[in-house]
């Protein structure tokens, strides 16, 4: 396994590697969900190259990117016992050099739900991957669903721009208990980790609800909040029913297919989950 840093050498490493070659682009601090994206892209292409880079641009200010989990060396290690041919790990100097100015705005769907909660964050998620897939130039790109919203935003860069990537989106990895993995699960403590399980049941509940025949979008959302409002550690920021096409709120009957999303303070920890009802990802 390689493990590069400069543009440069990407560039020199990439042209012997054998295509399809899949990308999967994390922050790092790896776990099992991450893993899940390396074995899907090792089992279908024939590279897997694996980023980690904490990008500084999707995080607003009062948001943890210092204190964001790291430990390169257990990444690096976890990675080569997945077979993966080539890491590449930039610094912020690479990706953003002096002057940069230059910045990937998707609109409509980054606008609701995490677009709304933290202003800014899809134009640094989208500029980032537009810059990894630049540089990295794969067949096919691998993303959790976990992270939804990210994936439709994603994909809509990559039909707007024309990006010959086919973008790859795997089922969330949960905890034996539900908990959606998650590298900022580091941060809860014991009390906080019990509590965070609210998070999966409150969306199996509506989950349970609309397959037992409930099609009104309120009452879809009510089971949830419900379920988050007896639990005292957590704090809801948002709990969505939205279209799974465009992520605008469904009103009335849910005709099509859905989105169950929420956001939830556990303590000073911010979470997010999903489930898609009706359809799929």
């Amino acid at each position: 396994m390689q493990t590069i840093t400069s543009l440069e050498e990407l560039r020199q490493a990439r042209q012997s590697l054998p295509v399809p070659l899949g990308l999967v682009p994390t922050m790092g601090y790896l776990h099992a969900g991450h893993l899940s994206l390396v074995r899907a892209a090792r089992r279908e292409c024939a590279s897997v190259v694996v980023s980690i880079f904490v990008n500084p641009t999707q995080f607003g200010p009062q948001e943890d990117l210092d204190r964001y989990p790291r430990d390169l060396p257990r990444d690096l290690s976890l990675l080569a016992a997945e077979g993966v041919d080539l890491v590449w790990v930039p610094t912020p100097q690479i990706m953003y050099p002096p002057g940069y100015q230059t910045w990937v705005t998707v609109e409509q769907i980054a606008a609701p739900l995490e677009g709304a909660m933290r202003p800014g964050h899809f134009r640094g998620v989208a500029t980032v991957v537009a810059k990894l897939f630049n540089a990295v130039q794969p067949q096919r790109a691998y993303f959790g669903q976990k992270d939804a919203q990210q994936a439709l935003v994603i994909r809509r860069l990559v039909a707007d721009l024309n990006f010959p990537i086919q973008v790859v989106v795997c089922p969330t990895v949960r905890e034996a208990d539900g908990l959606a993995m998650s590298s900022r699960n580091v941060y809860l403590n014991p009390e906080e980790r019990k509590a965070a399980t609210v998070l999966y049941r409150a969306l199996t509940a509506a989950q349970a609800a609309y397959q037992a025949g409930q099609r009104n979008a309120d009452h879809l959302r009510q089971v949830m909040e419900a379920i988050l409002k007896a639990e005292p550690l957590a704090r809801p920021q948002y709990v969505s029913c939205a279209r799974l096409d465009d992520l605008q709120e469904w009103q009335g009957e849910v005709s099509g297919a859905a989105l169950l999303s929420l956001a939830v303070f556990i303590g000073q920890t911010r979470l997010i989950d999903n489930l898609v009802v009706g359809g799929e990802l």
